[in-house]
């Protein structure tokens, strides 16, 4: 958590001596229409700053390849079963612990059966597919799966299958860093559904990258983390569904890329995280471009989604529940699109430690009492063009009139569990949403905002045929509002209640 030095401008519900609507129809107490109002929750977008990077790689897409001879291994209890000899692969057992040594290339694995005393181990000079067909594998002293090769991996899901390390390893002179590890690149794929249990560490760990393209995984236990790579993590689709006792995805001496698919992490320390930033060779951002995020952290230092570089949010459904942070960036933030609900219990919900760009999205960020905030920058360019914007917190950063081309107001304070609503002077619903805290000062900016007009802060009691995504309404109607104040908006950013940050 950062010290920070504030200037209070006003507390209280929206200070109305600060800005009063000339209409005496203004000190009513409700909105006088007839009709209901309409949730609409528009936006328009500005030019796109940031990451547009997607990661794709052809050499990843399973088809590109071919896989002409396949091996069957088959686990029975400590019993083990190989089919189909390709000459240059050696197949070896003891009990259910199998090693594969391949030297050719174009080989295919299929593994299929049960063990709760087993283990594959696979060394190879080529790539390969390992498709697992229904196969369960403990190991009860080291990884499930340990692959001991540092070219690309396809693995293929299909059916129902199960991995589980030990708690303890037995002592090897080789990495062996989780329930499922891997030298190289792990590409997955397919239909079917891997559950990884991880004792030790990791559920799924790579010294290069892991790349998800379908089927779901579930890491119901990491000791760790739920997937750790050195190099980088690519999800373009598929289910991940992480519990972990540290970060759910880490790149450790890399960067992320997420275009795609959903990934649900009830975790203790970060969500998501691209970690490394000890050498400045390596650039740890983080670009989203889509998929369906849900992250929960419950440790005092866990983060939503955080990079030691830059963070671009392209597109994408994010919901985020943390302790610390919910949304965290060593260097810029760029939002360009995207619904995204950021919310965290004791300190920022969006934080950059370098400058934040906002060009689009739909942006509901809440943070914790005074002095943290619903969109934090410090001192550095807080850039608004464009997307819906809902800050609520103890504190906010300015926007930056001069770059900034879509008005702001920031106004008081509200309680929890209050749903509120900004209408302008024709009731017409700019913004609608309903706060998981109470706050002492709120920032507002959208594309119905103009300076020189006047608009009103309403509460409402319910919402009908309600969409409604975390607190942030993107549909449904609503009657009789109460006015809680009006406002002008006279600038570009316009204070009118509140407490900023240092600017």
């Amino acid at each position: 958590m950062k010290t920070k030095k504030y200037f209070y401008l006003c507390l209280g519900i929206l200070a109305l001596s600060c800005s009063k609507d000339n209409d005496s129809n203004d000190d009513e107490t409700s909105v006088t229409t007839n009709t209901p109002v309409t949730i609409s929750a528009t936006t328009v977008k500005g030019t796109a700053e940031g990451s547009s990077e997607t990661g794709a790689n052809e050499e990843d897409i399973l088809t590109n390849s071919t896989f002409a001879s396949t091996v069957k291994i088959t686990f029975s209890g400590t019993n083990v079963t190989v089919e189909n000899a390709v000459t240059g692969v050696t197949v070896t057992t003891s009990g259910a612990d199998v090693t594969v040594n391949s030297t050719v290339a174009g080989v295919a694995y299929e593994i299929t059966g049960t063990t709760t005393d087993g283990m594959l181990k696979i060394y190879s000079d080529k790539k390969y597919k390992l498709t697992l067909n229904g196969v369960s594998i403990k190991n009860n002293d080291g990884p499930a799966v340990n692959i001991q090769s540092g070219k690309r991996a396809f693995i293929v899901l299909s059916g129902t299958n199960t991995l589980e390390d030990g708690t303890t390893y037995a002592t090897s002179t080789e990495d062996q860093k989780g329930t499922f590890f891997s030298e190289g690149q792990l590409i997955f794929s397919g239909t079917g559904t891997l559950t990884i249990v991880g004792n030790n560490k990791h559920g799924i760990a790579a010294d290069d990258y892991v790349r998800v393209q379908s089927g779901t995984i579930n890491i119901t236990k990491a000791a760790s983390d739920g997937i750790h790579t050195n190099d980088a993590v690519y999800i373009d689709g598929g289910t991940l569904n992480i519990v972990a006792s540290s970060d759910g995805i880490e790149a450790e001496e890399g960067h992320i890329i997420i275009n795609g698919g959903t990934i649900t992490a009830n975790v203790a320390d970060d969500g998501i995280v691209a970690s490394y930033d000890t050498d400045d060779t390596i650039d740890p951002y983080v670009v989203i471009n889509g998929g369906t995020i849900t992250i929960t952290t419950t440790d005092q230092g866990g983060e939503g989604i955080e990079s030691k570089s830059k963070l671009t949010i392209n597109d994408g459904t994010i919901y985020i529940k943390a302790v610390d942070d919910a949304i965290n960036a060593a260097d810029a933030i760029y939002i360009n699109g995207g619904t995204i609900v950021a919310y965290s219990t004791t300190n920022d919900g969006i934080d950059s430690n370098g400058t934040l760009t906002v060009t689009g999205g739909r942006i509901f960020s809440t943070g914790a009492k005074s002095p943290e905030e619903g969109f934090d920058c410090d001192n550095n360019t807080f850039k608004i063009t464009g997307g819906l914007l809902i800050g609520a917190g103890g504190a906010t950063s300015s926007p930056t009139a001069s770059v900034s081309t879509q008005a702001s107001a920031i106004l008081g304070s509200g309680n929890a569990g209050t749903i509120f609503s900004i209408l302008d002077s024709d009731n017409a619903e700019v913004m609608t949403f309903k706060s998981p805290a109470s706050f002492t000062t709120l920032l507002l900016s959208g594309s119905k905002f103009s300076s020189g007009k006047t608009y009103k802060l309403v509460t409402v009691s319910a919402v009908t045929d309600a969409s409604d995504f975390n607190g942030l309404y993107l549909g449904g109607t609503f009657s009789n509002p109460t006015v809680s104040s009006s406002f002008t908006l006279t600038s570009m950013v316009t204070k009118i209640g509140g407490s900023t940050g240092p600017r």
